[in-house]
C-alpha cells in the first residue's frame, strides 16, 4: 500500500502519535473548527490508537511530511460499509500555522485514490461546520459536494453553527 505524493506520505497511526494527537486537542482554535468539546488524556489516546488499529471498519493514517518524516496531522477513512461501498472521513491538521499549504488537499487527494481505487467504494462523506470555511473550501477544491445542511447543530462558546455534509462519489472521482 503506496499512500504518498510529492511532499507527504500517509502511515498508519502508533502510540507514539499519541503526545501529538494530544496537543492538537488542547488548540483552541482546532477544538472550535472540530467542535470538539471533551478534554481528554494521554491515555485516553493511546488506547483510541489501539482500537482503532483493531477496527477492520476504519484506516486511521498520520499524515506526514517526507522532508523530515514529521507528523503534520490524522484523517481517518471510518465507517466502512461494505455493503452499501461507502465510508466517512476526516481529517485535521497539527495547527492551523499547516494550514492553507496544500498539505490536506494533498492528503485528501492520496485518500480519494486509496478509497475509490484500492478500497473499492462508491461514496465517501464528511461533516465540517460551516464556520470552518478554509476546511470547506479544501473540500470542494479536493471535488466534494454540499449535499446537505443541519442547521444549527453545534452549539459552541455561545454561537450556533450548522453542520455541512459533503461527499464524494466514484463518478465524480473519475472525472477528475
Amino acid at each position: 500500500m503506496n499512500l504518498e505524493s510529492e511532499r507527504i506520505y500517509l502511515r498508519k497511526l502508533e502510540e507514539l502519535d499519541a503526545p501529538i494527537m494530544l496537543a492538537n486537542t488542547m488548540d483552541e482554535e482546532i477544538r472550535y473548527m472540530t467542535g470538539t468539546k471533551s478534554n481528554f488524556t494521554l491515555e485516553q489516546i493511546q488506547t483510541h490508537i489501539n482500537n482503532i488499529n483493531n477496527d477492520p471498519s476504519r484506516y486511521d493514517f498520520a499524515i506526514c511530511l517526507k522532508d523530515d518524516d514529521r507528523m503534520i496531522g490524522e484523517l481517518s477513512i471510518s465507517d466502512i460499509d461494505e455493503e452499501n461501498k461507502k465510508a466517512g472521513f476526516r481529517i485535521t491538521m497539527n495547527s492551523i500555522q499547516l494550514t492553507g499549504k496544500g498539505y490536506g488537499t494533498e492528503a485528501i487527494k492520496i485518500v480519494l485514490r486509496f478509497v475509490f481505487e484500492e478500497l473499492k467504494l462508491n461514496r465517501l462523506e464528511l461533516e465540517v461546520f460551516s464556520h470552518n470555511l478554509r476546511g470547506i473550501r479544501a473540500y470542494e477544491k479536493a471535488g466534494f459536494v454540499k449535499e446537505g445542511v443541519l442547521r444549527e447543530s453545534l452549539y459552541y462558546d455561545g454561537t450556533y453553527s450548522d453542520e455541512i455534509i459533503m461527499a464524494m462519489i466514484k463518478k465524480d472521482y473519475m472525472k477528475m
